[in-house]
């Protein structure tokens, strides 16, 4: 080999031959695969292909189910209160709300279980209400007739003391006199004082001078409650009367779980007495009508019962246990204690005890 030749071999191997083929590199070669498999542009080394963004149409759909939900709500309460009224029939129901306006229906039906003496109230629509006071709904107060805001919402309250002191007294439950009610009663009323007088000192009342018109009340040696709670639906509603009067309806219902005095009750016998009260309280202007300070005239007085009696008045509710106080009742007036979606009939007066006795379809 000459010199010539030997030089350019060594300049050849270090340059390399011009149009000499080339081993590609590791990562040209995955290039050239992933090219094969997804024809099309080839992605850069160091590109970035942003990530497709989600849809969010679960979110939309939820929304719009729950503004739908809220609609129905506030244009038909009581509707959807109905659909939650009743289902449970149990004490382990949640509490139902309180009465802001008379309801549109009765409430729903409940599993046929017998009240005992540990769940008084099972199998009941008023499993779910509330105990004593706290179940009488008292709205918000305004100035009305001759009251300012305060004392109209005096007024409301001393309202609801009169129908606790008429309807869930312990003392009075069990026949005593009164007191506690009689005081908050206008003492220049007449009518009203000759009806106390004449109710609770006759051994026999006559319908229309019935203590019941007015007062719950149980003979301790036939019957007592059982346990201390007797629930309560109901509310209060108030207007301008008479003479700037500020005119206060009560609509209530009681509840009495009540078994035979002494235990005779047979299998623990526990009866339901079922009382709804309507009681208008007019409190008037002592510059315009004779009255004492705090206390209201009585406009008028209504009575429906269920378990109470269907013999001629007492002055006492007598609970049907066993065989006891088993009248004929007029079948084809049916009625449900439960149900106050409708009044209480008073057109036989200002002091009616509603009419025959009636038979109830559940208690």
């Amino acid at each position: 080999m000459s010199d010539e030749e030997w030089e350019r071999f060594l300049r050849e191997s270090v340059t390399g031959v011009p149009g000499a083929p080339v081993e590609p590199s590791a990562r040209a070669r995955e290039m050239e695969r992933r090219q094969q498999e997804r024809p099309g542009e080839p992605e850069g080394w160091r590109t970035y292909t942003p990530a497709r963004p989600r849809r969010r149409t679960g979110w939309y759909v939820t929304g719009l189910v729950v503004v739908v939900a809220l609609l129905v709500v506030t244009l038909f309460p009581q509707r959807v209160a109905g659909w939650f009224d009743g289902d449970d029939g149990g004490q382990d129901g949640a509490p139902q709300a309180a009465e802001s306006e008379r309801p549109r229906e009765a409430p729903g039906t409940e599993p046929d279980l017998r009240p005992t003496l540990a769940e008084p109230f099972r199998g009941s629509p008023a499993a779910r209400w509330a105990d004593g006071a706290a179940g009488i709904t008292v709205p918000p107060a305004e100035a009305t007739g001759w009251m300012d805001t305060a004392q109209v919402e005096r007024a409301l309250r001393r309202s609801r003391d009169f129908l606790v002191a008429a309807g869930l007294d312990s003392r009075v439950l069990r026949g005593e006199r009164p007191t506690k009610a009689i005081a908050l009663l206008n003492p220049h009323q007449e009518d009203v004082q000759e009806y106390l007088r004449t109710a609770l000192s006759s051994k026999a009342p006559s319908g229309r001078t019935d203590p019941l018109l007015l007062f719950s009340r149980f003979r301790p040696e036939q019957s007592r409650l059982v346990g201390d709670v007797v629930k309560t639906r109901g509310r209060l509603t108030y207007r301008e009367g008479r003479k700037g009067a500020v005119e206060v309806t009560a609509d209530v219902t009681f509840v009495y779980p009540v078994t035979p005095a002494g235990g005779g009750g047979r299998d623990g016998e526990v009866v339901r007495t079922i009382v709804r009260r309507q009681v208008v309280m007019s409190w008037d202007d002592p510059a315009r009508i004779i009255t004492e300070p705090g206390t209201l005239t009585l406009v008028s007085y209504a009575l429906d019962m269920t378990n109470g009696g269907c013999s001629a008045p007492t002055g006492y509710f007598v609970p049907p246990f066993g065989t006891d106080d088993k009248q004929d009742t007029d079948e084809a007036h049916r009625v449900d204690p439960y149900d106050r979606s409708k009044p209480i009939d008073t057109s036989g007066g200002t002091t009616a005890t509603g009419g025959n006795c009636a038979t109830a379809t559940r208690s």
